[in-house]
């Protein structure tokens, strides 16, 4: 009785730490997608921007994979994308979160960007730093998010950040893609993915 006592304490205690690491993952999701916002927005904007933050600056959305992706996921899905995110909205104070109307209001001034950058997860805010601060200033990361703050570029700022992170991801899964697939192989999915992409573009254009 003991043991399976500790056995599900140990259970709950993981699943807690597990539910905490979600909870702060889409948290950080939201105050991205804030910074690159503008200052009124609708629901399904805030998703796009979420659903496309593990896209920004990818490698493999560049040389094929279709760019219509991200309207593929939000459109269908946009009760679940509710559901995981209107606790986090209406508990944010920097947010009007109008729900009856499906629109969102966020604090864009220098202070509300500059809790916003704070909030960010270190390895994007080391990034946004690196991407600032010239070499060899070694300024402190809160002085330069709030210069980033001031900034009337700041969301593009966040997105290149987030790009930077992103892109390094891809290329090396693509790399990986190419060395365990075999150069014939991973060319001819390359043609298919591009094939793909020109038809999205061409949907869009029509």
């Amino acid at each position: 009785m003991t043991l399976l006592f500790q056995v599900k304490i140990l259970t709950q205690n993981e699943n807690s730490k597990l539910q905490a690491a979600l909870v702060s993952n889409l948290k950080s999701a939201v105050t991205a997608a804030f910074l690159m916002l503008p200052e009124s927005f609708s629901e399904e904007d805030l998703y796009m921007q979420i659903a496309g933050l593990s896209y920004s600056g990818d490698f493999r959305m560049v040389i094929g994979e279709d760019r219509s992706k991200v309207q593929n996921i939000v459109k269908p899905n946009v009760p679940h994308f509710q559901k995981l995110y209107s606790n986090i909205l209406q508990d944010c104070p920097q947010v009007v979160y109008k729900h009856h109307l499906g629109r969102l209001e966020i604090d864009k001034s220098p202070e509300g960007q500059f809790t916003q950058l704070m909030a960010l997860p270190r390895t994007l805010q080391q990034k946004i730093t690196s991407l600032v601060d010239p070499p060899g200033k070694n300024r402190d990361v809160e002085e330069i998010l709030l210069q980033v703050a001031h900034d009337p570029d700041c969301g593009f700022v966040v997105h290149q950040g987030i790009s930077g992170i992103v892109r390094s991801s891809s290329i090396v899964q693509s790399a990986k893609t190419i060395l365990t697939a075999g150069a014939k192989k991973s060319v001819t999915y390359s043609m298919k993915k591009l094939y793909k992409m020109t038809k999205g573009w061409l949907r869009k254009t029509s």
